[in-house]
């Protein structure tokens, strides 16, 4: 049996996944790195994220070496696809983790997400929409006539915090900017893919990565991650816009005492939430499913 691993640089977070050959989750793992801090107005991975990241990359490959792995793959996305440096990132990380190391295109993102979130849902007679919220970009995706159509949109987390909305309480002002940059980028999208339009009030929407996940930790007040109990959770668009609104009343601090934030998405949270409710506005959806399955899996699906 060949254990392989899968590594996610993203804008966040830097994540972990190995799987055994015939598809088993043997270990995943999470830490917040914040690799893209600052890469929306420099241009550059810092090199305090960027230590950050390498330290977290060396205690994965002791984790792979635990588990005897030899092959696999690290994947970047959008705060290496935008930064200066990002290549040197991509040399370094490959030589720390003894994996090949590349950086997804936007399009990709959307199909290893897509791939990965759909795996093991139960049938449903509307498409399948995707919206992969991360720090830097934001993916939507749907397989129509068995083609993956996705967008990459310049949104994410982090880059609406960065840009627009603040860190604290949100305020009128920001609040008004950040639902404006949102609006933009949605409508690039409806632009590049021309089949979003019929699917309005059509879809089935499933949302992931750690905007959404932390938004059901939250709604089932856990302060112990529960994987069962947040994976294929329904959440209502009123649901979205409640936590939103309550978590962009209160500070970081504040936030952070809340059952099931967690720590290192406090301040960023809220700016997903707005992301996630205008995808859910912008397409006529009022329920979300929930999926713990992402492009880490999506991913490692193509390497087993």
């Amino acid at each position: 049996m060949t254990n392989v691993a899968v590594l996610d640089c993203g804008s966040n977070s830097t994540r972990l996944l190995i799987a055994a050959d015939d598809g088993t989750t043997l270990q995943r793992e999470m830490r917040i790195t914040r690799l893209s801090a600052g890469v929306d107005s420099s241009g550059n991975l810092s090199l305090e994220a960027l230590q950050r990241s390498y330290e977290t990359l060396s205690l994965y490959r002791s984790f792979m070496d635990a588990h005897g792995v030899t092959r696999g793959l690290l994947v970047a996305t959008s705060a290496v696809r935008d930064a200066t440096n990002g290549a040197e990132f991509l040399e370094h990380a490959a030589r720390i983790t003894g994996v090949a190391a590349r950086i997804l295109s936007g399009s990709e993102e959307a199909a290893f997400s897509y791939a990965g979130a759909t795996r093991g849902l139960a049938p449903d007679p509307r498409p399948t929409l995707i919206v992969d919220i991360g720090g830097g970009s934001t993916e939507l995706a749907v397989r129509l006539d068995g083609e993956v159509r996705g967008y990459s949109m310049q949104l994410g987390c982090v880059r609406v915090t960065e840009r627009t909305l603040g860190a604290g309480v949100v305020e009128p002002g920001a609040r008004a900017a950040a639902t404006s940059m949102i609006e933009l980028e949605l409508d690039r999208a409806f632009e590049a893919v021309p089949e979003f339009a019929p699917l309005v009030g059509a879809v089935r929407l499933v949302g992931l990565a750690g905007t959404v996940a932390t938004l059901a930790q939250l709604d089932a007040a856990l302060s112990v991650y529960d994987r069962a109990a947040v994976h294929h959770r329904r959440l209502s668009r009123a649901d979205v816009q409640a936590w939103r609104d309550r978590l962009g009343a209160l500070t970081p601090a504040q936030r952070l005492e809340l059952p099931g934030m967690v720590p290192g998405r406090e301040d960023v949270l809220v700016a997903g939430l707005y992301i996630l409710d205008a995808v859910m506005d912008r397409f006529a959806v009022e329920e979300l499913l929930t999926s713990e399955d992402d492009i880490l899996d999506g991913v490692a699906a193509s390497l087993i």
